[in-house]
């Protein structure tokens, strides 16, 4: 599809229990680079293989979860459309100047009826990845620095009102929906994937009574056996798992979910199809939802319900 509007998933800023720790754990095991520090304290992480200078920013807080959700859109004139666009839905924007976050524009940051801050930006500074414009290698040295994602991938958000939510992105920011899991009784939807791509999902929300609730960051690997190999490095360092190695039924996709040291889950993911916007959205009844979860085992994991931040 043309790539237009929003173009993808930019930022996730998430909050820690202990800054050192979540360092560690981001650079170390995940693999992320660190590309800056502010003077608010926070610490900025790009993917390998991704060229724009951050895409996960961790600041120190007495709980853990998510400030904002950021996606990057096509230019500055999008950026203004989009803007105009939201405001006209009823929504109450607010303009964050260029320079707030390093090496970021100006953004455009509205709340969702499921709590959630979400954050436009045209511009962020290219610091690329390692590999030369001419001739390039298909990888550097970083990818073999632990887990090593090549991109962050999609969110998955719970809070209320998830229909709304839904209206929001697509009437709005151009979004279409790719699947769904009906609720128990079948009249509305438990959970909405949404993509503006032709990726399987750029952003994801399950109904949930609570606001705000982060259920997890996802972050793109190569193949099964990459998947495999996070798998290790997690045991390695004695990292929580919760779920997986698995494929999903929802998606196609395959991966590992897990905890941070603050309890913030993140996931390890490879795969699913390419859909495209007049693709018929896929739909899955509340009582095959575990095998849309876990499609082997056909398990409706508890913890993957119930634990969020």
């Amino acid at each position: 599809m043309a790539m237009t509007g929003v173009l993808r998933p930019g930022h996730a800023q998430v909050r820690v229990l202990n800054l050192e720790e979540g360092i560690h754990f981001y650079r170390n095991v995940l693999g992320l680079v660190e590309t800056g520090r502010d003077d608010q304290g926070r610490v900025y992480f790009k993917c390998w293989d991704e060229r724009d200078h951050s895409c996960y920013i961790i600041r120190e807080a007495d709980t853990a979860g998510i400030d904002f959700f950021g996606f990057k859109v096509l230019d500055k004139a999008t950026l203004e459309k989009l803007d105009a666009d939201l405001q006209a839905y009823g929504l109450t924007t607010t303009r964050i100047p260029a320079g707030e976050m390093l090496e970021t524009g100006e953004r455009v940051r509205f709340e969702l009826p499921s709590g959630h801050l979400i954050e436009l930006y045209a511009e962020k500074t290219c610091v690329g990845n390692g590999i030369s414009e001419v001739n390039p290698a298909p990888w550097n040295a970083q990818r073999e620095h632990g887990i090593a994602p090549i991109q962050l991938d999609h969110c998955l958000l719970y809070g209320p009102n998830i229909a709304e939510v839904q209206k929001i992105f697509t009437e709005v920011l151009g979004f279409y929906l790719v699947e769904r899991v009906l609720s128990p009784d079948g009249d509305s939807d438990m959970g909405i994937w949404l993509s503006c791509s032709h990726k399987v999902h750029d952003i994801a929300f399950v109904e949930y009574p609570e606001k705000g609730k982060l259920h997890h960051c996802s972050f793109l690997l190569e193949s099964w056996e990459q998947v495999l190999r996070a798998g290790d490095i997690m045991s390695m360092n004695e990292v929580n798992v919760d779920i997986g190695p698995t494929r999903h039924g929802v998606t196609r996709g395959c991966t590992i979910y897990a905890w941070d040291p603050s309890g913030n889950r993140f996931e390890t993911f490879m795969g699913g199809y390419h859909p495209y916007p007049d693709y018929e959205p896929l739909s899955w009844t509340y009582d095959n939802f575990a095998q849309g979860l876990d499609y082997p085992q056909r398990k409706l994991h508890e913890t993957f319900m119930t634990v969020v931040t």
